[in-house]
C-alpha cells in the first residue's frame, strides 16, 4: 500500500506518540476490543480452578506479561498522580548527562513493605536488603511524603529493633543507562534527604564492575538529630579509580548502616546524577 507524500509515519490523530502531550486513542474499536478483554480474563478468573495443568500453564504465562505492563502503568501513574510537586524534578549540576531517582521514591510498590527483612530479601525490583542478624527485627516500608518541601512523592522507612549482625546495607541495582558511555571523567553525584531518630553514620559505595574487577569508592552519609538531618549529597570521581572505560558492563550503590540497633531512619529522597569533569 502506497502512502501519499509527506503523511507522518506513527502518528494517530495527527498527534505523536513520543510527544509529552500524547494521548492514547478512544475510539470505538479501542473501547469493544477493552471490553473483550475485561470479559475474557473475568471468565478466566472463574474457571481457573478446574483447567487442566496444561491449559492452565499456558493462562498463567498470558497473565503474567499482562501483569508486567499493568504493574508498570500503575506504578507511573499513581507515582506521578501523588507528586507532590509536578514532575518531581531533579536538581542536578551544569552539564549533568544522567540523573535518576529509583523506583521506591518516585512510585508505589506493591507489597508496601517488608517485615521481617530476609537476609537478601528484594524490595521492588532495584533493591536488595543485605544483612546478617539472626533476629528479624528488621523492616523496610515503602512511606508517603506529604510535606510541602518534600519533592519525591514516597520514601523509604528502615525500622531496627535489636540488631545481633556485623553488617547492614541496602543495594541499589543501578540502570543500564547509568553505565553507557560511562568515563574516567565522569563524576557521580548522589543526594537524598535523610532523616534519623538516633545520629547514624552511613556509608555511600558506589560499585562499577569493569570485566572482572569491580571498582569501589565509599563516602560517608551522616544522618540523625544535630548531624546532617535533612539533604545531604556526596560525588563519586571515577578519575581516582583504574576503571576500564571499554568494559565497563554494571553499577550499583551500597547503603551501609553503622550501628544501626534501636533506630528508625527515612530515606525522604534519593536520585543520582552524573557529569563530566570539566578540563582544565
Amino acid at each position: 500500500m502506497n502512502r501519499r507524500p509527506g503523511r507522518p509515519v506513527g502518528r494517530t490523530g495527527g498527534k505523536d506518540d513520543r510527544t509529552p502531550m500524547a494521548e492514547l486513542p478512544d475510539r470505538f474499536l479501542d473501547r469493544a476490543a477493552r471490553k473483550r478483554a475485561e470479559r475474557y480474563w473475568a471468565r478466566a478468573a472463574r474457571l481457573a480452578e478446574g483447567l487442566a495443568p496444561e491449559a492452565l500453564r499456558g493462562l498463567r504465562g498470558r497473565a503474567r506479561a499482562l501483569s508486567r505492563d499493568l504493574d508498570r502503568v500503575l506504578h507511573v501513574a499513581e507515582g506521578r498522580l501523588a507528586q507532590p510537586l509536578a514532575g518531581a524534578p531533579i536538581e542536578a549540576p551544569l552539564g549533568t548527562d544522567w540523573t535518576w531517582r529509583p523506583e521506591i521514591w518516585s512510585g508505589p510498590l506493591r507489597p508496601h513493605g517488608l517485615a521481617p527483612a530476609a537476609a537478601r530479601a528484594n524490595f521492588g525490583a532495584e533493591l536488595t536488603v543485605f544483612h546478617d542478624c539472626p533476629l528479624g527485627e528488621i523492616s523496610l516500608r515503602q512511606t508517603r511524603n506529604t510535606r510541602a518541601e518534600h519533592v519525591a512523592p514516597y520514601g523509604l522507612r528502615l525500622d531496627v529493633l535489636r540488631f545481633g549482625g556485623s553488617f547492614l546495607s541496602l543495594v541499589l541495582d543501578l540502570p543500564e543507562a547509568a553505565v553507557q558511555g560511562l568515563r574516567l571523567r565522569h563524576v557521580v553525584r548522589l543526594a537524598g534527604v535523610i532523616e534519623a531518630e538516633r545520629p547514624v553514620e552511613i556509608y555511600a559505595r558506589l560499585n562499577v564492575r569493569h570485566g572482572p574487577n569491580t571498582e569501589q569508592i565509599v563516602r560517608g552519609l551522616p544522618a540523625g538529630p544535630g548531624k546532617g538531618t535533612g539533604p545531604v549529597a556526596a560525588e563519586f570521581d571515577l578519575a581516582y579509580t583504574k576503571m576500564n572505560e571499554k568494559r565497563v558492563d554494571r553499577a550499583w550503590l551500597d547503603l551501609i548502616v553503622d550501628g544501626p540497633a534501636c533506630n528508625e531512619i527515612v530515606f525522604r529522597d534519593l536520585t543520582l546524577g552524573r557529569r563530566p569533569r570539566s578540563d582544565l
